[in-house]
């Protein structure tokens, strides 16, 4: 279903600030955040001009949902757009959060509620993950659904097949709420390129979340087909994860686990090249997830309402075009990355 041409088309979907709100911190991922803190956080940004918040079922096992509900309920409907996702369904049954299934994600939302998450693709699993998200978010739409994790960091070496009943079940049914004016989009919300690629020969997705994979860090994958096919048929990107789950906002974990010494080496070059032209690490690596024309939007994490500041500030840093030159030449950016101005 390839349709590249030489100029992009309209965006599909669209974020009204270009700084999101991602809410998987808000499921106490790495640790238990007080109720009010979180509120607080959420509040922040609203008062700060954020008008676009992401979450889902799997953080927290409902708890960001049901925090970013209760923090939104008092605000107009209409005045913010809102994703969640689909794909897992939660159950009254509970679980050691110590070891529940994560796939690759082991220990994230230690911290979370117990409720065991089931593994649902189909139509059915779709709509009934819609209902639940919609109770727990207290509002009565959500603008765009993202299939979550069709991919091989939670599958495994059958993640084709799982990803081939999310395109036989949950796609087709967001194709067709899409189609009756339900939603306003639908895609994938994966850490993975290729579920993305597969997704726009097989279907007629609007956009994706994808964390982590077009980043600073991590990039030259998905410039090589995904990026411009995304830009040429109008399907917008929300990057996710833009500081690598930390690592390059002075943490120490990278895809949500303990970042290897390859990686930390690779971050500290970008650090030295950084300080060498007294340029923010965070502050280059939001802008230039943004300086893509695919992008619609990022949506850094945050738990503490100082943070959304923070993020905010990093956005409109000035960078020298000079640091930006500096990472070409010394190979630490691919050579068609789009950098910023």
């Amino acid at each position: 279903m390839s349709n590249i041409s030489n100029s992009p088309a309209a965006k599909r979907i669209t974020a009204p600030t270009a700084i999101g709100f991602g809410t998987a911190p808000l499921g106490n991922m790495y640790r238990n955040i007080p109720e009010q803190e979180a509120l607080d956080t959420v509040e922040s940004a609203w008062q700060q001009g954020i008008r676009y918040f992401d979450t889902a079922p799997m953080y927290g096992a409902g708890l960001a949902e049901m925090r970013l509900g209760e923090a939104l309920q008092h605000h107009p409907r209409n005045e913010y757009v809102l994703s969640t996702k689909v794909g897992r369904l939660l159950t009254d049954e509970l679980e050691d959060t110590n070891t529940r299934d994560l796939g690759e994600k082991s220990g994230l939302f230690q911290y979370g509620l117990a409720n065991k998450a089931v593994y649902d693709y189909t139509a059915d699993g779709t709509m009934r993950a819609i209902e639940a998200s919609l109770k727990r978010l207290k509002t009565d739409r959500i603008d765009y659904v993202f299939i979550h994790d069709p991919a091989v960091d939670f599958h495994g070496d059958n993640w084709k097949e799982v990803f081939q009943i999310a395109m036989d079940g949950a796609a087709k049914t967001l194709t067709r709420l899409r189609e009756q004016g339900v939603i306003n989009g639908w895609g994938l919300g994966v850490n993975r390129v290729e579920p993305c690629e597969m997704a726009l020969e097989q279907s007629d997705p609007d956009g994706f979340l994808l964390a982590g994979r077009y980043t600073l860090l991590d990039h030259a994958e998905a410039l090589r087909k995904l990026m411009p096919e995304s830009l040429a048929r109008g399907v917008g990107i929300v990057v996710g994860g833009p500081y690598n789950s930390g690592v390059l906002a002075g943490g120490t974990h990278y895809e949500y686990q303990k970042a290897t010494p390859e990686i930390l080496a690779h971050v500290q070059r970008l650090r030295e090249l950084a300080s060498d032209h007294r340029v923010d690490i965070r502050a280059a690596a939001l802008q230039f997830s943004l300086a893509h024309p695919a992008v619609i939007a990022a949506i850094p994490g945050a738990s503490r309402p100082e943070r959304i500041a923070e993020n905010l500030a990093l956005a409109k840093a000035a960078i020298p075009a000079e640091f930006w030159n500096a990472l070409r030449e010394h190979g630490l950016v691919s050579a068609d990355a789009p950098l910023p101005r």
